[in-house]
């Protein structure tokens, strides 16, 4: 039999766990800043300079989304998918999101795919297009488990595939336009939210691949799997 005194207690620390939740459920976050533990909103692209992460998909998304596979299902579905080929030319860039992991290599870099998942980035390596690379906060000091996106519009092979004139701004609104609202791929329907958010990005053109300006604005995406 229990005393009073006990079945009080346990019914209190029932209680307790009502109001706050266990530390696993608590953490979950739609992203850590990269700066706040070391890291940097702009990826290393070489010679010192980067290209801006410009967008993430929010650490609150469903969790299949956030995994490479579940990814490039996601951007199959709003209009990307993997390189021609599997043939990527150039060397990877590599991303420090400040937790913990130090400077990594971009997970995977998808292309627009115009309409067409398995050939249509071929398209987009002849005539250019909007392309994005990937990489995952999920270092012990800040796992959200976020997608950083740098998102960009780039020029046809015929100009080196170099970002067209506020590329980087053109890139990450057409990929949100495609993302926003119900979109599906191989049997998997999404619903996409979007917010603006400042302050993590500076605007302008210092130290941004190519010397091309942007607006400092990151889209945070929250990617709901419907089924």
């Amino acid at each position: 039999m229990y005393s009073l005194g006990t079945l009080a207690t346990v019914a209190l620390q029932a209680a307790v766990r009502l109001v706050f939740p266990s530390t696993s459920d608590a953490s979950a976050v739609a992203y850590y800043n990269p700066i706040a533990g070391g890291g940097s909103m702009l990826d290393n692209a070489g010679d010192g300079l980067g290209e801006p992460l410009n967008v993430i998909i929010s650490g609150l998304s469903s969790p299949d989304v956030l995994t490479e596979d579940g990814v490039i299902n996601y951007a199959r579905a709003i209009g990307f998918s993997e390189e021609c080929f599997d043939i990527h030319l150039g060397a990877p860039q590599s991303a420090n999101l400040g937790d913990g992991n130090g400077w990594v290599n971009q997970t995977i870099e998808l292309r627009q795919d115009y309409g067409d998942a398995p050939v249509g980035t071929c398209l987009e390596s002849l005539i250019g297009g909007d392309h994005f690379r990937v990489y995952q906060q999920n270092g012990v000091d800040a796992d959200s488990g976020a997608l950083f996106l740098a998102v960009s519009q780039e020029e046809p092979v015929t100009d080196g595939h170099d970002i067209i004139p506020n590329g980087y701004n053109i890139g990450r609104d057409s990929l949100v336009t495609w993302a926003v609202g119900k979109t599906s791929y191989g049997g998997v329907s999404y619903t996409t939210t979007a917010q603006n958010i400042t302050g993590l990005l500076a605007p302008g053109s210092t130290g941004v691949n190519h010397g091309i300006a942007q607006d400092g604005v990151v889209v945070l995406l929250t990617v709901i799997i419907d089924n």
